[in-house]
């Protein structure tokens, strides 16, 4: 990779990690779920302002059924289920467990995609549960219903990013990049907005809040999603998918620095071992090996794993 690209890989993961220290200060306030209509809506209208701008104008509503599905799968089901999870879970830990997006993501392309799960592929998965379970064991949050509750709903919400990685793989082949982050805001916010309306918060509103869901939609989405397929235009799926690995990393710096969270022996082992689970699903590293000349990298899926 060059300097370039590192460097918006470094810039990528800094900014997706901080999207659950975000979310962990927001959510209390405007709730889950429409803390995420918002997020979404303020990012897809920013987004089509800058479509606009440079000329390239979205062509959305002949496909609105399909960009529906897409903002189900790859935003509303996994934002609100981050968001509800990291009322009860530190930002750190939520951070953590959307690292096991490209395990989920393996699966759903093995169903949807006819992709060989191979033995190795399997043992990352199980790998991945018991990182998942040295995790939550050793978290420095009580060990209770409420925490096993929150668990499950960050784990449903790496599953739903997982079969939208393999959705758009299926269904929008062709599609401009910047299409597509377009139209899953939008479908998203659709999926949203009944939901959202039916839950509006009774909290007061404060400007810390304000700032946040700001930051939320405007950095951790819409500059997010401007930097992250340029990315994967230059570097392929393959060393893309490595940000994977420096988001959780993030999450905890994050969380640490700004919210205190403490950062307990059971954070930093269930964090190596999911990242060893994620390197034997995808094949990726942190620190790739050198390679025979004329070999060339095992691909990987295209997902977005950021939250």
């Amino acid at each position: 990779m060059k300097y370039r690209e590192l460097g918006m890989m470094v810039a990528l993961a800094a900014i997706w990690g901080a999207s659950y220290l975000f979310i962990r200060v927001a959510a209390p306030v405007f709730g889950p779920l429409m803390l995420m209509e918002l997020r979404v809506l303020i990012a897809g209208v920013a987004l089509l302002i800058y479509a606009l701008a440079i000329g390239q104008a979205p062509i959305i509503l002949p496909q609105w059924r399909r960009f529906l599905a897409l903002g189900a799968l790859n935003g509303a089901a996994p934002f609100a289920l981050i968001a509800a999870a990291e009322l009860y879970i530190p930002a750190s830990l939520a951070a953590i467990l959307n690292a096991t997006t490209p395990l989920f993501a393996a699966v759903a392309a093995a169903i949807w995609l006819n992709e060989t799960f191979t033995s190795k592929r399997l043992l990352g998965l199980v790998v991945g549960i018991l990182g998942v379970s040295v995790l939550v064991g050793w978290s420095t949050v009580p060990l209770n219903g409420t925490l096993v509750f929150a668990t499950a709903a960050s784990l449903l919400g790496s599953l739903a990013y997982g079969l939208g990685g393999s959705f758009a793989t299926r269904a929008f082949r062709g599609v401009p990049p910047l299409t597509m982050a377009i139209g899953q805001q939008f479908g998203a916010a659709a999926g949203l907005l009944p939901f959202a309306l039916g839950s509006l918060p009774h909290v007061r509103f404060t400007y810390e809040a304000l700032f946040n869901l700001l930051a939320l939609a405007l950095l951790s989405t819409c500059i997010a999603y401007l930097i992250y397929y340029p990315l994967l235009r230059s570097v392929g799926p393959t060393k893309a998918l490595s940000v994977t690995f420096l988001i959780p990393g993030f999450g905890v710096l994050w969380g640490a620095l700004f919210l205190h969270e403490p950062i307990g022996v059971g954070t930093v082992a269930g964090l190596l071992i999911i990242w060893s689970s994620v390197t034997l699903v995808t094949g990726v590293r942190l620190l790739p090996r050198r390679r025979a000349e004329g070999t060339a990298p095992a691909p990987a899926a295209s997902t977005t794993p950021g939250s």
